[in-house]
C-alpha cells in the first residue's frame, strides 16, 4: 500500500533503496567470520628477544608478514619453527618480509624476533601472523549454479575491502616509519645546529681574546721604546 501513492520512479527509488540496506547489512555480516589472525606492534629493546606461540592445526596454510616500524637501522632477525624445532624460516637483519607456509603437523609453532645484535638502539616492530584461509562469505557460495546478483556484488566488495584494509595498513606503518625517520633527523639537526653555535660562540671568544692581546703587546712596546 505504500508502493501505491508514489510514482512509478518513486517505486523503483525505494526498491533499489532497500536493496542497498539489504545489501550493505548483508555485508555486514558476512564480515563478521574472517581468517583467524594476530596483528600487534610491540617495543623490542637492545639485546633482546621476544617470542610468540600459535597453536595450529595439520594442513593449514598460514602467512608470517613483519616489518620494522623504527630504531637503529629498521632491521630484527626472524626465525619461525614447527613443534618439534624444526626451522621453517630463518632471516637476519631484515626490515621487513613476508612467508607464506603449510602446517606439515598439528601442535604449537614459534615465531621470534630477535634484536640481540644490537647493543644500545631498541626497535618497533609490527607483525601479522594469519592462520588459514577466509571462509566462504555464503555456505552455497561452492555450488555448481551461479551466485545471485546479490551476492556476487557481496564477494566482490569484501575482496575490495580486504585489499583496502591491507593497503591502509601498509600505509600506516610507512607513515610511522616516516615520521620517526623525520623526528630523528630533526634531532640530529637540532645538535648539530647546537654544536655550531657553541664553536662559533667559542671562535668569536678566542678572537676576540686574540686581538685584545696583540694591542697589549703594542702598548708594551712602545712603553719600551719612549722610556
Amino acid at each position: 500500500m505504500l508502493l501505491r501513492g508514489l510514482p512509478g520512479n518513486g517505486a523503483a527509488a525505494w526498491c533499489a533503496t532497500s536493496g542497498l540496506r539489504g545489501l550493505l547489512l548483508l555485508l555486514l555480516l558476512c564480515l563478521g567470520s574472517a581468517v583467524r589472525a594476530s596483528e600487534i606492534t610491540f617495543e623490542l629493546p637492545d639485546n633482546a628477544k621476544q617470542c610468540f606461540y600459535e597453536e595450529i592445526a595439520q594442513g593449514t596454510k598460514c602467512t608470517l608478514e613483519f616489518q620494522v616500524i623504527t630504531g637503529g637501522h629498521y632491521d630484527v632477525d626472524c626465525r619461525l619453527e614447527d613443534p618439534v624445532g624444526i626451522v621453517l624460516y630463518k632471516e637476519m637483519k631484515k626490515q621487513y618480509d613476508s612467508f607464506t607456509f603449510t602446517a606439515s603437523r598439528n601442535g604449537t609453532y614459534k615465531f621470534c624476533f630477535s634484536n640481540e645484535f644490537s647493543t644500545f638502539t631498541h626497535k618497533t616492530v609490527y607483525f601479522d601472523f594469519q592462520v588459514g584461509e577466509d571462509p566462504p562469505l555464503f555456505p552455497s557460495e561452492n555450488r555448481v549454479t551461479a551466485l545471485t546478483q546479490m551476492e556476487s556484488a557481496c564477494v566482490s566488495i569484501h575482496e575490495a575491502l580486504k585489499s583496502v584494509i591491507d593497503y591502509q595498513t601498509h600505509f600506516r606503518l610507512r607513515e610511522a616509519q616516516g615520521r620517526s625517520r623525520a623526528e630523528d633527523l630533526n634531532t640530529r639537526v637540532a645538535y648539530w645546529s647546537i654544536g655550531e653555535a657553541i664553536i662559533l660562540l667559542v671562535v668569536s671568544i678566542g678572537q676576540v681574546f686574540l686581538l685584545k692581546s696583540f694591542f697589549s703587546d703594542k702598548r708594551t712596546t712602545t712603553t719600551r721604546v719612549g722610556s
